[in-house]
């Protein structure tokens, strides 16, 4: 495995961003997040809402700053709006694509360019729900199934130049259901992975030596029920 360097992670202070957060830790690298929320204790971290493109990038470049170099970006952070679309509002809905996808762009853009200086590498995070569509999901679908298509043609694109990875995660026990209502939290018996075990394919991913790639990875529970 090579060394993993400074690696940003967006998303960072929950789930599955905090979980690549300590595996990134643990194998001798160094976490930069961007969130709103604080991280761990220790972490560097830039504060921003990932709903703003704009402010997005000028993160991404203070990192950047701050860090010297970026070996690779993780793009963990994700947020919901469940519901038929006609009862979630235009501004809910178009948040999660904000967030989701456009957040992903956003913060890839501007990192691209110190990727290519230490011929980093990128893993975006999509969802089951990124290739299998469910009902009261429209907004949460679009957006991550707009990151398989956009991590598939940056793999293209950046071959031979920056690692792209594509993670396909199923569901995790994290604190991502909390704020849902009753009928969209995953019962208590419900068969989901640990955010720590996808993490550590996240690491995996990250430390492939270089001209070797994984391409796409699914990630879930034995008995996860978006699967396949």
């Amino acid at each position: 495995m090579r060394s993993l360097g400074n690696v940003l992670i967006t998303g960072g202070a929950s789930g599955l961003g905090a979980a690549t957060v300590e595996a990134v830790r643990a194998e001798g690298g160094t976490p930069w997040v961007l969130d709103r929320a604080r991280p761990a204790d220790g972490v560097e971290y830039v504060q921003v809402d990932l709903a703003d493109s704009a402010a997005a990038e000028e993160a991404v470049r203070e990192v950047a700053e701050r860090a010297g170099a970026l070996d690779g970006v993780v793009t963990a952070a994700g947020i919901d709006a469940c519901g038929p679309l006609g009862e979630v509002s235009a501004k809910d809905w178009e948040r999660v694509v904000h967030v989701n996808l456009l957040g992903t762009v956003a913060v890839v853009r501007a990192a691209l360019p110190y990727l290519e200086q230490s011929h980093g590498r990128i893993v975006t995070v999509s969802s089951t729900l990124g290739i299998k569509a469910v009902s009261d999901a429209t907004a949460y679908c679009a957006s991550k199934f707009g990151v398989v298509g956009f991590t598939r043609a940056l793999a293209a694109e950046l071959a031979g130049r920056v690692g792209v990875t594509l993670l396909v995660p199923g569901g995790m026990w994290t604190r991502f259901f909390d704020d849902r209502t009753e009928q969209y939290r995953p019962p208590a018996d419900a068969k989901l992975n640990r955010p720590e075990h996808v993490a550590g394919t996240v690491v995996f991913a990250l430390g492939q030596p270089p001209d070797a790639e994984v391409r796409e990875l699914v990630v879930c529970a034995s008995e996860e029920g978006s699967w396949p």
